[in-house]
């Protein structure tokens, strides 16, 4: 017999949407902050030379690695140098700084581990905290490495230096606050969409590029083809392997209740196999992206002797290269276990199994269970960072040899496309879900009260 919860998500349908009032606007309030994000993404810095400035990013013989990737995940706000250049980027790099340090600095431990709701809320205001230093230092090294650039400023001098420096980190500042904004008040993961968004608007340019490509002879119609076909297998593969899970068996002992014996029921444990989501890949392109951003703007510039080796790692940190591959691939299989061990603590589920009765077949409670939790954790955790990481360097890899653009229709835009989207979805579920209980025990409450649902009429009292 299907449960309660089953039965209401069969029912659900266009009706029961069009019914729940409160999810329209959530929907409407999240479409809202994302175009403004995108007018955003349109408007310039001042003092830019927006025409000098898209040309010289443009530029083949420019090597521009990682900034690739920044103006993919800006949805093209790096290409027209807009307000939004910086993207939400400062506050997911102070994210994993915050988390780092909550897991090896004692007092942020324990403010993570017993602060509870307030304890939550003192580090989300030192991610922010640290967000202001990191987009002002980001900010600052591209006002003062633009200001040296020729013709790509109108004016150059003090002036765009401070505006360029003010406008870049209140730009990631209203994006956090708009992302912050959009997680309580719409739908979804705020910061996740605001990158989803950013990918999606430039992905019908991309494909256009390559259509252009194959036109032009660069690529055959065949290589055309067969990253089509790929792209598609690779959004089947993510969507299977974000499903996956792995269901431990949970057995709740039979106890007496007067004349009658209750408890004994079964339910399961679900562990997914990619307990990280799309963090891992996030988390690695944005600690990427400030060293070797640094690196780039440096190499062509009057280096010491010394500093000599500094254009043959900025060579090596391009997209497609083994030394860029093997860092991002290596962060990606680090962030998947140290975001895990944040998400779930084996010990904490084993103890509120014992405190409630439950218990594994076979395992015994309290310490073993919490073992026997972190071995199978561990091991899909193994599979799911092979999965990320396969995803994410095998396209791009691939596209790199194939002279293709690898930053925007790679493995990881595709990865943190579909994720978001799979996301989005289950919680626009929930939300009509929930709806739909909310009605059903409004009319259980009026029928209990003798009233017909939706009239308000007392029925006659039965003699």
């Amino acid at each position: 017999m299907a449960s309660a919860a089953e039965q209401l998500a069969a029912n659900m349908n266009m009706g029961s949407f069009a019914k729940a009032t409160e999810l329209h606007k959530r929907l409407l309030f999240t479409l809202l902050a994302l175009l403004i994000y995108r007018i955003g993404t349109y408007v310039p810095v001042p003092g830019i030379n927006s025409e000098a400035f898209l040309a010289f990013f443009q530029n083949p013989d420019s090597q521009r690695g990682v900034l690739d990737m920044v103006n993919m995940f800006s949805g093209g706000a790096v290409e027209r140098f807009a307000v939004f250049a910086l993207n939400v980027m400062p506050y997911i790099s102070a994210s994993i700084i915050v988390q780092l340090m909550g897991a090896v600095y004692p007092p942020w431990e324990k403010l993570k581990k017993e602060g509870g709701e307030s304890g939550r809320k003192q580090l989300n205001q030192y991610t922010r905290y640290l967000t202001v230093v990191l987009a002002l230092f980001q900010s600052t090294g591209i006002a003062f490495g633009l200001n040296a650039q020729p013709n790509l400023i109108d004016e150059p001098g003090l002036f765009f230096i401070v505006s360029t420096i003010t406008v870049l980190t209140g730009g990631t500042m209203f994006l956090m606050w708009l992302g912050e904004q959009v997680t309580a008040r719409g739908v979804g993961n705020g910061i996740s969409l605001i990158i989803f968004a950013g990918i999606v608007a430039v992905l019908p340019g991309t494909v256009a590029r390559m259509f252009g490509l194959a036109q032009q002879g660069q690529i055959s119609a065949f290589t055309l083809l067969f990253f089509a076909a790929m792209a598609i297998g690779v959004v089947v593969f993510i969507v299977f392997m974000e499903r996956a899970q792995r269901r431990l068996l949970i057995q709740y002992p039979k106890r007496q209740e007067g004349n009658r014996m209750a408890g004994g029921e079964r339910s399961f444990l679900p562990l997914k196999v990619n307990t990280a989501g799309v963090i891992p890949p996030i988390f690695a392109s944005s600690l990427l992206m400030l060293p070797t951003t640094v690196a780039q703007m440096t190499a062509n510039a009057d280096l010491p002797s010394w500093m000599g080796w500094l254009p043959l790692v900025t060579a090596q940190m391009q997209h497609g290269q083994p030394v860029f591959m093997l860092l991002y691939g290596a962060l990606i299989v680090f962030f998947c276990f140290f975001y895990t061990s944040i998400t779930f603590n084996p010990e904490d589920t084993a103890e509120n199994l014992r405190k409630y009765g439950g218990f594994l077949p076979g395992i015994r409670p309290g310490k073993r269970t919490a073992e026997y939790l972190d071995y199978v954790l561990t091991r899909l955790t193994v599979i799911g960072a092979a999965y990320i990481t396969a995803v994410c360097l095998l396209p791009e890899l691939m596209m790199a040899n194939s002279g293709m653009g690898t930053a925007v229709i790679g493995g990881t835009s595709i990865l943190i496309v579909v994720s978001v989207t799979m996301d989005t979805v289950a919680q626009i579920q929930s939300q009509l879900l929930a709806h739909q209980y909310e009605g059903l025990i409004k009319k259980a409450k009026l029928r209990g009260r003798g009233k017909t649902p939706g009239k308000g009429v007392t029925a006659p009292a039965r003699r």
